[in-house]
């Protein structure tokens, strides 16, 4: 976990998720043409140092690291239940898309956009240490998207998207998807208050991920098996990956996904409106009245 793994070495608490207006590019239309960095309202310990919650902690006790790494996660959850009920009110269906870098989140968000052909709301986070170009995308296809920049952070957090949804406008019965930044561990410790966790494996990796990197896969709901299209070109064994997978997690759901000749786009699709339609009834059930 990134908490503790040192991975967003540089110095000066508290950090800055560089999200806030210019540094995440906000959708058409919101621009304000200035850009400033928001601090969080909790800093860190000195010991904490980078993005994100990344930790260098030469020489420090264990049961200090343990500490440390509780009292981030307690505040990480606290955000992520806020933005859960947040969500749930206004009958939200969420998506937390996570995978290695090039498994081709952003390429299967789009080709998703277009099988659900505008008959769903749709809003998208996206997240990167770097530029606003899987956000623009997002934009081009109609669907509003906001980037958050993480730095040397090694996956998004509930705070910096709790701040992503004050950007949006969220209908009832929509989807949000979020798509984490490309890393197979830091991810899975970070609940961002969604619905759903999928996960994406590309056929270009090898079938013995799950087992490599498991906590990843051992919560989520959803494993999409993607760019299926070049199974033929390579030796990749789909049904150990598969197998290695449920040996993690019994209860996953698996589907077989490219984004280049559309394999599986129609179940994915069905499988997020029916989602979003109990995500919709769920809030309108518990609605005052």
């Amino acid at each position: 976990m990134c908490t503790v793994c040192g991975c967003g070495e540089t110095t000066g608490s508290p950090h800055s998720h560089g999200h806030a207006h210019g540094s995440h590019d906000h959708p058409p239309l919101q621009d304000h043409g200035h850009s400033h960095d928001h601090d969080h309202d909790h800093p860190h310990p000195p010991e904490i140092e980078g993005a994100l919650g990344a930790v260098h902690l030469p020489g420090l006790a264990p049961e200090r690291i343990v500490r440390i790494e509780r009292d981030i996660l307690s505040r990480n959850n606290a955000h992520a239940a806020a933005n859960r009920a947040r969500l749930a009110s206004a009958g939200q269906f969420s998506l937390n898309l996570m995978s290695s870098p090039g498994a081709g989140k952003t390429t299967l968000l789009v080709r998703l956009i277009e099988e659900l052909g505008g008959r769903l709301p749709l809003a998208v986070i996206e997240g990167d240490q770097q530029t606003a170009h899987d956000a623009e995308r997002i934009r081009a296809t109609g669907v509003p998207a906001v980037q958050i920049n993480t730095g040397k952070g090694c996956h998004l957090d509930a705070h910096a998207v709790g701040h992503a949804l004050d950007e949006l406008t969220l209908e009832p019965g929509g989807a949000l998807m979020i798509e984490n930044v490309g890393n197979l561990v830091c991810p899975a410790g970070f609940d961002l208050g969604e619905t759903r966790r999928v996960v994406l494996l590309s056929v270009t990796e090898g079938e013995d991920k799950p087992l490599k990197y498991p906590d990843i896969f051992a919560f989520a709901d959803l494993l999409l098996v993607t760019k299926s299209d070049l199974l033929p070109h390579l030796e990749f064994d789909l049904a150990g990956c598969v197998a290695n997978a449920r040996r993690v997690n019994p209860r996953l759901r698996v589907l077989v996904v490219s984004a280049r000749d559309g394999t599986g786009l129609a179940p994915l699709a069905d499988w997020v409106r029916a989602e979003a339609s109990l995500a919709a009834a769920t809030a309108q059930a518990i609605a005052p009245r």
